[in-house]
């Protein structure tokens, strides 16, 4: 009997393997950019074409890699970061399992050059599909290029299910600014299509931060400085009223290693309670540094998962740390209406100091003497006011009377023979209700209608949008000044992209420079207050991609709008507000359910009210 079990030729087994490590693009950049930092590179490009589908290159001018280096570092679980099982508890690199290159190499076109400073020449390979097709001896300068050609080719199954070339981009964008937040010490420059996206030179954090989302982050950003035995934490978080409704800013690095924690995060926003809106995200950039004995980074392929040995000191201590800097920068705002602004010293009296004040003493006044011409004009006076005081007052109580009872009018009270009469009865049977400030109850003559305020209010102004972005132009109401916004650079991509749909809309505005956008014109339906809030929304309802077809983009647009823009549950509308909202619900096409797929309405019959009472 031939035996079932058998071991997989290793070609297999690097597609096997490829498949943890490489998802997609952005998987191969985060590598390589990795792998450049690990060989202390202080310069780093990036360069992609389509999304990275047809191209990742990285190039470094780090410490590279010697003959026999370069073609072992392409063999499974090959690494220079660890040599026995303990090291897995010291680490201070980004890669160490050592199936990075292997699997890249087995699913792509890899191609690299690498010299290190001390030799003359440098090693040229190329391998594809974990096959050695050459092996040369280059020119080159130091450090190492890694290009990696036609993704998933030999796993087409795999190429069909990458995203469209924007999502794609924006994953590799994501990696990109990870690496670079991590390492500001570090130039790092982005190519994509031959266009310059980035070019980030050597600078601080803060600095880093600015440059990698916008100019108006700065003004933004408020110092994290704790230093403790357990952990200590430095980095920067957003002031309350900057909050934003998506989690794109949101950074921990870990002994500068990005990493995802949601129970860290727990404890961000524990810091800002009572600080934040319903929804809001506050944006933080933290570098936290721990003794690598104390984490477990080996429990997640992508290693962006850290155990950690004491989790509830390092909630507490962060937590802790973000409350005290932002009481201590006052982001809360204070008023003060006692205060008095003239009672302020000017900084200019700052260096000067007090002189004495002179007092005169009138020498020949004496409270004691008896002056007879004062007493006399005094008593004077005082009859002259006091002689005719009866006459204020002549006619003054006719005139009082006269005016209280003159144009008083008694009502009568009148007896009907019943509690309601008829026209009362009629007016309260058509009336609508609201209830808990959520739900709208109509009386119809089966029964009764139930319409939740909220779901109802997002399908009219679904519709509202979508016809205006597909059968007519939208009209709009110009700014007499107008707003400008400042958005990252991904952001204002993103943006420039949906600016005919927009448009369409009713929206005008015009893209300032990378991350300032000037709005002129505005829907008829939204205020210049809710601008900010509907584009946020738009960003992070699309910020997995934007769809192909033009009919999809306008759909996913009027959601968003209608989603950020509907009355609330919580919301008081007047008789008049709920008639108009109920009119327009049963004049849509689709009534019945919100742009999202729930119910809006419920009805309930007078037999289904009659049976709850039968029992």
């Amino acid at each position: 009997m031939s035996s079932i079990i058998q071991l997989l030729p290793d070609h297999v087994a690097n597609q096997i393997a490829a498949g943890e490590v490489v998802q997609r693009p952005a998987s191969v950049v985060k590598e390589l950019l990795e792998n450049a930092v690990d060989a202390k590179a202080t310069d780093i490009k990036l360069i992609i074409k389509d999304a990275g589908k047809s191209l990742v290159q990285v190039i470094d001018n780090g410490s590279g890699m010697s003959v026999t280096d370069a073609r072992l570092c392409f063999e499974r679980h090959a690494t220079s970061k660890i040599r026995q099982a303990e090291d897995l508890f010291s680490l201070h690199t980004k890669g160490f399992r050592g199936e990075a290159l292997a699997s890249i190499a087995a699913i792509a076109h890899v191609e690299m050059k690498t010299k290190q400073e001390q030799e003359e020449l440098g090693t040229h390979i190329i391998i594809e599909g974990s096959k050695f097709v050459s092996q040369d001896v280059a020119i080159l300068p130091k450090g190492t290029s890694f290009l990696v050609k036609n993704l998933f080719f030999n796993i087409p199954a795999r190429r069909n299910f990458l995203k469209s070339d924007t999502v794609e981009q924006r994953h590799i964008v994501d990696e990109f600014q990870r690496v670079a937040l991590a390492h500001p010490n570090i130039h790092f420059t982005f190519y994509h299509n031959g266009s310059e996206m980035f070019n980030l030179p050597q600078s601080n954090f803060r600095q880093r931060i600015v440059s990698i989302f916008s100019g108006k982050m700065n003004e933004k950003l408020v110092p994290i400085q704790e230093d403790t035995e357990i952990v200590t934490i430095q980095g920067f978080v957003s002031k309350p009223e900057f909050a934003k409704r998506n989690r794109g800013e949101q950074f921990f690095f870990v002994n500068d290693r990005y990493i995802k924690s949601g129970y860290l995060h727990h404890a961000i926003l524990a810091a800002y309670e009572g600080l934040l809106k319903d929804g809001a995200q506050p944006s933080y950039f933290l570098n936290l540094q721990v003794p690598p004995n104390t984490i477990d980074i080996n429990i997640h392929p992508t290693k962006t998962e850290i155990k950690f040995d004491d989790e509830h000191a390092l909630y507490a201590i962060l937590r802790s740390a973000v409350k005290h800097s932002l009481g201590q920068f006052n982001v809360a705002p204070v008023l003060d209406f006692n205060r008095d602004s003239n009672l302020d010293t000017p900084y200019e009296y700052k260096d000067k100091s007090a002189t004495t004040p002179t007092i005169q003493v009138d020498g020949n006044y004496n409270p004691f003497s008896n002056n007879e011409s004062s007493k006399q004009f005094s008593s004077q006076r005082k009859s002259e006011n006091t002689a005719s005081w009866e006459g204020l007052y002549v006619g003054l109580k006719q005139d009082a009377e006269s005016a209280a009872f003159g144009s008083v009018e008694f009502e009568s009270d009148t007896v009907s023979s019943s509690l309601f009469n008829e026209n009362e009865i009629e007016t309260s049977a058509s009336r609508m209700y609201q209830i808990h400030k959520k739900y709208i109850v109509n009386p119809i003559k089966s029964g009764i209608v139930i319409i939740d305020q909220q779901r109802a209010h997002q399908r009219v102004l679904y519709e509202q949008f979508l016809t205006n972005m597909t059968v007519s132009q939208a009209s709009s109401q110009q700014l007499l000044f107008p707003l400008n916004l400042y958005f990252s650079s991904s952001e204002m991509k993103l943006i420039s992209e949906l600016q005919l749909s927009l448009i369409n809309t009713g929206f005008v505005f015009e893209v300032a420079n990378d991350d300032h956008l000037v709005i002129s014109g505005l829907p008829i339906t939204i205020s210049e207050s809710e601008v900010p809030i509907v584009l946020e929304q738009l960003l992070s309802d699309l910020q997995d991609g934007i769809p192909e077809s033009s009919f999809s983009q306008n759909d996913s647009i009027a959601k968003s709008m209608s989603k950020s823009l509907a009355i609330k549950t919580g919301t008081y509308l007047t008789d008049k507000e709920q008639e108009n909202l109920v009119n327009g619900l049963f004049a849509c096409k689709e009534p019945n359910v919100s742009p999202f797929q729930k119910q809006t309405f419920i009805t309930m019959r007078v037999e289904d009210i009659d049976k709850k009472f039968s029992v």
